[in-house]
């Protein structure tokens, strides 16, 4: 133990000279069979599987900033499954599943907690609305039960316990195999893992333009000069639509704006993540002590990565109504991510209509906790140009056949 105290304090002296990068630093090549647009978890996931689970080595990942510097790193790093839609329910249960041995698989700790999700019932409207998700939850052979306000108060004892509380708690929705995870650890763990397999991993490089012949796309201009590709994939969150425009064609979605903040640490008060339907705030606490507070996502359409204080204000007041011992806590800092948000406020992930061209973006705020469904998902319409079983609900033609997967609507919350 003191040997490795000494030899974790001489690197960080050193400035880490002596640790082995993560992943290398290529410089593009003139050509790869496949390019992913995106560093990102969704992006890195699909490389990963593109060689591991297809054989595909030839794949770069172009990422115009720096790896998981964007939703990656920007979200809440919950996860879970407990969906309506039995489309829904199998791709997100996918990706909760995978999170639970991924640690495993890409022998690096990314940190599951499975500290269980709690969803506070408030009145009689929500108890129905959860008696009928907990149905439709049994069908999609999905883990969640209705619990009574005693047992909420039992698994939350900080719950505020004043008889005329504005949101009184009759009880409480969990879905236990539900919690968190270390966002960066994932985006690192992918990297390093598609790395090994032969990945070229390119940071600092934008995408430009395309260049289309055939009406396929057959290299990519980057800041960097011009990238040859057999094939392409985008999981570049709300920035895909700009890629899209390059290649010919519009997108269903909306750019907004979804804030987090994060407390001071204090003593361990709270062993699940939590969320108030009522007011749409959310609370989870880390290992270090810190509060990680979220809410529903802003309503302006904007590209912009920073917090306003109006958001601010209202999911704090929502958290202190909940639990009023936080009141007295102070903010250390707060952020932003930009959400794609599709009218049904599902994904769309699958062809598009270039034919070399594969989509992977629209999750909105469920973006996080997606990502090994997604990553599975567009490696295989990348590897084999055919859509995944279970991503055919999820493609571009339900827009022009109504056929939607609209979970904001059947959830109460969107995702």
């Amino acid at each position: 133990m003191r040997h490795s105290f000494l030899n974790l304090l001489r690197q960080g002296l050193s400035g880490h000279r002596g640790w082995p990068q993560a992943w290398r630093n290529p410089e593009p090549r003139r050509s790869y069979e496949a390019v992913i647009v995106g560093g990102g978890g969704h992006g890195l996931a699909t490389a990963y599987y593109l060689a591991g689970e297809h054989g595909l080595t030839d794949v770069a990942v172009l990422e115009r900033g720096w790896i998981g510097g964007g939703n990656t790193g920007r979200n809440t790093t919950n996860v879970r499954s407990d969906y309506m839609y039995p489309e829904s329910a199998a791709l997100y249960d996918l990706s909760l599943r995978v999170y639970e041995g991924l640690g495993r698989e890409l022998d690096f700790n990314i940190m599951l907690s499975q500290r269980g999700w709690l969803f506070l019932i408030h009145d009689l409207h929500q108890m129905e609305t959860a008696r009928h998700k907990a149905n439709w939850m049994q069908c999609n052979g999905i883990d969640g039960v209705i619990v009574d306000s005693a047992e909420a108060r039992r698994m939350l004892p900080a719950l505020n316990p004043a008889a005329d509380a504005r949101y009184p708690v009759i009880g409480a929705f969990p879905q236990r195999r539900g919690g968190t995870i270390r966002h960066d650890a994932v985006a690192w763990g992918y990297a390093r893992a598609a790395d090994r397999l032969g990945v070229d991993i390119i940071q600092n490089c934008a995408v430009e333009g395309l260049v289309m012949n055939g009406g396929c796309v057959t290299a990519v201009q980057i800041s960097r000069g011009t990238i040859g590709c057999g094939r392409m994939g985008v999981a570049a969150a709300a920035w895909t639509a700009r890629v899209t425009a390059m290649a010919g064609f519009p997108l269903p979605m909306t750019s907004h704006i979804l804030q987090a903040m994060v407390t001071e640490p204090v003593r361990r008060c709270l062993d699940h993540v939590v969320i108030s339907p009522a007011t749409g705030a959310y609370v989870n606490q880390t290992r270090k002590g810190e509060l990680v507070i979220g809410g529903i996502m802003d309503l302006y359409q904007s590209f912009s990565q920073r917090g306003t204080y109006p958001s601010i204000e209202k999911v704090v007041a929502a958290v202190v109504e909940m639990f009023p011992a936080f009141s007295s806590l102070k903010l250390m800092r707060h952020w932003a991510g930009v959400v794609d948000i599709t009218p049904d406020r599902s994904p769309i992930i699958g062809p598009s209509p270039v034919p070399n061209l594969h989509l992977n973006c629209g999750c909105g705020t469920g973006g996080f906790k997606a990502i090994p469904a997604g990553g599975l998902l567009l490696a295989h319409a990348v590897a084999t140009g055919r859509q995944h079983a279970l991503a055919e609900a999820f493609g571009l033609e339900r827009f022009r056949l109504n056929a939607l997967v609209d979970e904001a609507a059947a959830s109460g919350i969107a995702h």
